[in-house]
């Protein structure tokens, strides 16, 4: 099963770029987009519901243009339940959690920590309650993925200037902290489970500055499993030449 996760920074935007042929090239089992920034009304047919996939969406219930979840899949799920149940994170439109016959999925845009001391709270307070809610999940159901856009680079190996941005979000030490108590958990990085040495393997890149064309990135967009998951991977990749957006799909194959 090949499993895609995209920080598309605008899903009409990306439409506009060639999407759907990408999708048609890539040809993934499941679809997590983050940042889609659009009402499923805004959308074309064609975005809502592409030819093999089921689709579902979960955006914004207050500021239009902001934030906005996206799941497409080819095997519709048991059921599928948007946010988490606490309504100062759901009315962001942030996570989409699909059941499947034997595995659950979490498409997740974990908030960006940048715009003063409130967000960055927000942030860290999203993020416990998110850990607490995929432990809770794991008491009854073993395979469990989750993916998106994190908005947290992990080890100095995940960006390319780690000295320059120790003070910035995206790379403070409560932020990075957060995420050695999920994987102190047992829920595994894929990319890097896979690949641990791999150097100047990003997602992210600055589009202001051009980032990209000097591979100055960052890599804040991950697929995790838990452990009983692990046995079941098979690869896992960044999909770095993609255009489109300022962040790169990342994915995995996995026998489920």
């Amino acid at each position: 099963m090949k499993i895609l996760s995209w920080n598309v920074n605008g899903l009409r935007a990306v439409h506009k770029k060639g999407f759907i042929q990408w999708l048609e090239n890539e040809n993934p089992d499941i679809l997590g987009l983050q940042e889609t920034k659009a009402e499923p009304e805004q959308l074309s047919e064609e975005l809502r519901a592409p030819k093999g996939y089921v689709t579902y969406f979960d955006s914004s219930k207050g500021r239009k243009g902001y934030s906005g979840v996206a799941l497409y899949s080819k095997k519709q799920p048991k059921c599928v339940i948007y946010g988490m149940g606490i309504k100062k994170f759901d009315t962001e439109g942030r996570m989409i959690e699909a059941h499947f016959d034997t595995f659950i999925l979490l498409n997740v845009y974990f908030p960006n920590g940048g715009g003063g001391p409130e967000r960055l709270q927000y942030k860290l307070d999203f993020y416990d309650a998110f850990l607490a809610h995929i432990e809770r999940l794991r008491k009854h159901h073993k395979n469990i993925i989750f993916m998106g856009d994190v908005n947290t680079a992990h080890e100095e190996i995940d960006l390319a200037r780690p000295k320059e941005n120790e003070k910035n979000t995206g790379f403070l030490p409560e932020e990075r902290a957060w995420i050695d108590e999920v994987i102190y958990h047992g829920w595994i990085d894929t990319f890097r489970h896979l690949h641990q040495h791999t150097k100047d393997a990003y997602s992210y890149w600055d589009m202001k500055t051009r980032a990209r064309d000097r591979n100055v990135g960052w890599r804040i967009d991950y697929i995790y499993v838990s452990t009983a998951l692990q046995k079941c991977l098979r690869k896992a990749f960044i999909l770095a030449d993609t255009p489109g957006s300022d962040h790169a799909p990342v994915g995995i194959d996995i026998v489920l």
